[in-house]
């Protein structure tokens, strides 16, 4: 028997866009929310599933002392090695991929959110998903966030964003695009609310034919 499954959402933005906000908006609203990047994270604390594969594929150095992934020694080595990021993924990805899987099938029936930073980049999650929503802003807004909340400096956010999907390639995988550049939270929820009942009404529609709906 055919399991009627809700709405998939594929949501993606650069760093410092706001994503994450969008995010908790949509949970506030009913969604579940599948956070790729949470996973990872998981996958590489102490004890993690991907830890001795990392520890395997990279050494010993690329754990902390607490027995996770040392990410500041990643960062600085997928900055300057150009096979260390793949090298990476290719312990994660799959993992990652049959997280979300068991996390979809949970969720099933309901409006489901998948939070992924490279969907962009990882061309398997249009097919995934019923609709992308990309949260956009200017470079400048995404630099000066991500400087006030983590301390970091303006060289290390501009090097982060060069690793990531440009904010023309992101836009042109969208189904919808939140401009936040300006907006108060209120404003931000409002979209939110709009996109959810623009899109809710057709939310079987892509599933049942593979057709994307204007």
């Amino acid at each position: 028997m055919h399991t009627r499954r809700g709405l998939h959402i594929g949501l993606t933005g650069g760093i410092g866009s706001g994503k994450s906000t969008v995010a908790r908006a949509l949970v506030a609203r009913g969604a579940v929310l599948i956070d790729t990047d949470a996973i990872a994270r998981s996958l590489a604390s102490p004890g993690g599933a991907a830890i001795e594969a990392i520890r395997a594929e990279f050494g010993d150095s690329a754990i902390d002392a607490s027995g996770a992934l040392d990410r500041a020694r990643m960062r600085e080595l997928v900055f300057t090695d150009a096979q260390a990021k793949g090298r990476l993924e290719a312990i994660l990805h799959p993992m990652i991929g049959l997280e979300c899987n068991r996390q979809a099938l949970a969720a099933a029936g309901k409006t489901t959110v998948f939070d992924v930073p490279l969907l962009v980049e990882s061309s398997h999650w249009r097919t995934r998903v019923d609709r992308v929503l990309v949260v956009d802003c200017a470079i400048e807004t995404q630099v000066t966030r991500v400087m006030n909340r983590s301390g970091w400096s303006r060289d290390a956010v501009l090097a982060v964003i060069s690793q990531q999907a440009s904010r023309e390639r992101r836009r042109a995988c969208a189904d919808a695009v939140i401009h936040n550049d300006g907006l108060t939270l209120d404003e931000l929820a409002a979209q939110v609310d709009l996109l959810l009942a623009q899109w809710s009404p057709v939310e079987q529609s892509r599933g049942s034919s593979g057709a994307r709906p204007t």
